[in-house]
């Protein structure tokens, strides 16, 4: 019988670290919480450019070609309806029976700003910084600083192994 998905708390994920299974440069042990990782957001984001032309959806788009990276030296005024691509500043590591979920803090998410709209699987296998797909929901603009614990990753054990060797695999910059 396979073993079942479970999240991992605190003690195992020091453990996952300590062991070095699991890599998060760079780390603060005080961003570890009783079941998750806090990442931080990092100094750029990647913005849609205005136009009034549709954005046609299929699987030649290239989100690049629809937008445009911009410092987050200063805070940016996120708009109500508005969505933006934020990076991690940490690298993130796990091994090939690790998974996770980036899910926003509640801190955050009661001001109206969602973390993830839609792709918040991280891999197994996965060595790369995680892009956040991050829109404001209130009725009130958002002013989005870099270095805040923005996040959560989530960890779940894996029912086998794979390796994440996708598109997206060597992610460094937004």
């Amino acid at each position: 019988m396979g073993r079942t998905m479970s999240v991992l708390t605190r003690d195992v994920i020091l453990n996952e670290l300590s062991d070095g299974r699991i890599r998060i440069d760079p780390f603060k042990e005080s961003q570890i919480g009783v079941a998750s990782i806090d990442l931080t957001l990092g100094r750029g984001i990647r913005i849609i450019k205005q136009s009034m032309d549709a954005i046609r959806v299929e699987d030649a788009t290239d989100y690049r070609d629809h937008t445009e990276v911009q410092s987050l030296d200063a805070p940016y005024r996120l708009e109500p309806g508005v969505t933006i691509h934020g990076i991690t500043a940490e690298h993130v590591s796990l091994p090939d029976d690790l998974c996770g979920f980036l899910e926003g803090r509640s801190r955050f998410a009661r001001l109206g700003l969602m973390i993830h709209v839609t792709s918040a699987y991280v891999q197994p296998g996965v060595s790369n910084r995680q892009v956040l797909e991050m829109s404001n929901v209130s009725s009130r603009a958002l002013e989005i600083v870099a270095g805040v614990r923005i996040c959560q990753l989530v960890l779940m054990r894996t029912e086998g192994r794979a390796v994440y060797a996708g598109r997206f695999k060597d992610q460094r910059e937004i």
